[in-house]
């Protein structure tokens, strides 16, 4: 299949979310409940996505101009992390239709190329339950595992990390 990945920029904010949704509607199921998966992709607002925001780098995959996946890293981890890490990966989706081409993988790639430009020695993340063999794949190990609520549901996300980097 053929696709580009390219830098995402403010008009690709209404597609990103569309994927977001689709993503988790279409791919979390053995993972978990519809009550959870329906309050996880809740409506999003595409102005919270940090596609400007000097701390992250956003990318887009697109296959005939249209968005078929997203990612994003920060070379400067948040401190929920309970290990200690330099840089995060924030969010990786693809759409369902897509999933399993190597769309998820070759944006992975491009925000840990980028994070190595940036200095970065290692990575974390969060990985919902249904991610993890895919961020396994790509090198990490699991830490632990966290409580997060979404809409007055919980879900069970899997902290994991990558050092050190490709």
């Amino acid at each position: 299949m053929e696709f580009v990945v390219r830098e995402a920029v403010d008009d690709d904010a209404p597609n990103i979310r569309d994927v977001h949704r689709a993503s988790i509607e279409g791919l979390a199921a053995q993972a978990y409940t519809d009550a959870q998966i329906a309050a996880w992709a809740h409506d999003r607002d595409p102005e919270q996505y940090p596609i400007d925001a000097a701390e992250t780098y956003f990318l887009v995959a697109e296959r005939e101009a249209q968005v078929v996946g997203f990612g994003w890293m920060k070379p400067d981890a948040d401190d929920y992390f309970q290990t200690a890490i330099n840089g995060e990966i924030t969010a990786i989706y693809v759409h369902p239709t897509v999933a399993r081409h190597g769309v998820g993988s070759r944006i992975y790639d491009e925000l840990e190329a980028q994070a190595v430009r940036d200095g970065v020695a290692s990575l974390g993340l969060w990985a919902s339950r249904n991610a993890v063999p895919f961020y396994e794949a790509q090198g990490y190990t699991r830490l632990t595992d966290h409580v997060h609520e979404y809409r007055g549901e919980t879900l069970t996300l899997v902290e994991m990390e990558k050092r050190p980097l490709r």
